[in-house]
């Protein structure tokens, strides 16, 4: 996809890998100047990378799951490259291979996931709209899941967080629609990563991988540059009458949940 993105500031949070590098490398193809953040220091490939290939981009260290963290991030941002045109809350976590029912989830897993994948769109929401409203412009775009949609045994607190995250989504929108500001979700389904490589698609989970893949009714795991995609289509000027929408981009997972009764 080719949109118009020129000079727009884009902040992308957890842009050092996965979902957020490949639309920090979308947008940038597409002119926009990226501010990459990340809480690891691989974020700074990111943005070397992107400068390689003759875009504009610099590096932020940011904790999003802690308010003063982010309030320096974003006060960094804006001396060193102007206010943020989009923001693109990315950071996320979860759960490893250890997964647990309510009964035995522990506190410490739980906050932790809140922090980060709720908490965190919060405080970034709540830095980068500020300067939005007063300039009456911006686009917010939320990466959630489709496990916000769709139940799933054993990751509660990752589908609480990404259910509240959706339901913000438009919330925010509501309030800052007057504005001119649009803020929409994405929630991607099974995407092939580094990370979901080696938990699900690695040659020791092969039937754990055909049991995942049997309920796509596209028969595979989506691609980074999938979501990129539809975040380049949410950010544009084509999605200007799109507010308060979850995009969903899981190959039909949700779409019936391969039943068969």
């Amino acid at each position: 996809m080719k949109v118009d993105l020129a000079g727009r500031l884009t902040l992308i949070t957890g842009a050092g890998q996965g979902i957020g590098q490949a639309i920090a490398y979308a947008f940038a193809e597409n002119g926009a100047r990226v501010a990459v953040t990340d809480i690891n220091p691989n974020g700074v490939g990111t943005a070397a990378e992107i400068r390689r290939r003759g875009g504009e981009a610099e590096f932020f260290v940011g904790d999003v799951a802690e308010p003063q963290a982010v309030s320096k991030m974003i006060t960094a941002v804006n001396e060193k490259m102007g206010p943020v045109d989009i923001l693109v809350n990315n950071a996320g976590v979860n759960l490893g291979k250890e997964r647990h029912p309510v009964h035995e989830f522990l506190d410490s897993d739980w906050r932790r996931i809140i922090r980060v994948d709720l908490d965190g769109v919060f405080y970034c929401s709540r830095a980068v709209s500020a300067e939005m409203v007063k300039r009456r412009k911006g686009v917010i775009i939320n990466i959630g899941s489709v496990m916000g949609i769709i139940p799933i045994r054993l990751q509660s607190a990752f589908a609480a967080a990404k259910a509240g995250m959706h339901h913000f989504t438009r919330s925010h929108a509501l309030e800052v629609g007057q504005y001119g500001i649009r803020v929409n979700a994405i929630a991607p389904g099974s995407i092939l990563t580094e990370g979901t490589r080696q938990l699900f698609y690695n040659p020791d989970s092969q039937q754990m991988a055909q049991s995942l893949l049997s309920h796509i009714p596209l028969g595979r795991p989506g691609d980074v540059d999938d979501i990129a995609q539809a975040a380049l289509y949410l950010a544009s000027d084509d999605a200007k009458y799109v507010t308060g929408s979850v995009l969903v981009v899981d190959g039909g997972w949700t779409a019936g949940f391969a039943r068969e009764w």
